[in-house]
């Protein structure tokens, strides 16, 4: 199976790709994103340390099950080869209605495919109120149009 762009990169490829997995997380269907993955991935997301498609379909369940409204945006930071490097921040409430927003910092590696066989994820959660929010569109994919977080000053 193969995932275009596939590495070597280029700023094209490496924008497309980030804008891909955005899109893919803001499914929220593990399944499909999980594909992205090869199937032996080696994951480490905050302290949680995650090998293969199986352990991703899981931790994504109780991921979407926790976060509720989840909305993201990722924006490539560099890369080079078959390496990207993404900072991102999402928005999310819990179930007693508390708004949050992630902010993070990804590296990921491809294998010839286009298949991220490692992606290391480092994030902090910052409580804000639901006036502070500013990511509002629809559930699922962000519009084209949406400001992303240079635009948004985030």
């Amino acid at each position: 199976m193969s995932k275009p762009p596939l590495p070597p990169f280029d700023e094209a490829g490496a924008i497309q790709k980030v804008r891909l997995a955005e899109d893919a997380w803001n499914s929220r269907d593990p399944e499909k994103v999980s594909l992205a993955y090869t199937p032996d991935s080696h994951w480490r997301n905050r302290a949680e340390f995650i090998t293969g498609r199986e352990q991703i379909v899981a931790f994504l369940a109780r991921k979407w099950d926790r976060e509720l409204d989840y909305r993201l945006i990722k924006e490539l930071w560099a890369f080079r080869d078959n390496r990207i490097a993404v900072r991102f921040a999402y928005e999310w409430r819990d179930d007693s209605g508390a708004w949050y927003r992630a902010y993070g910092n990804e590296n990921w590696e491809f294998d010839a495919d286009g298949l991220m066989r490692r992606r290391i994820a480092s994030i902090n959660d910052a409580r804000i109120t639901e006036a502070d929010r500013k990511f509002h569109w629809p559930q699922g994919r962000r519009p084209d149009d949406h400001p992303g977080l240079t635009e948004l000053g985030l």
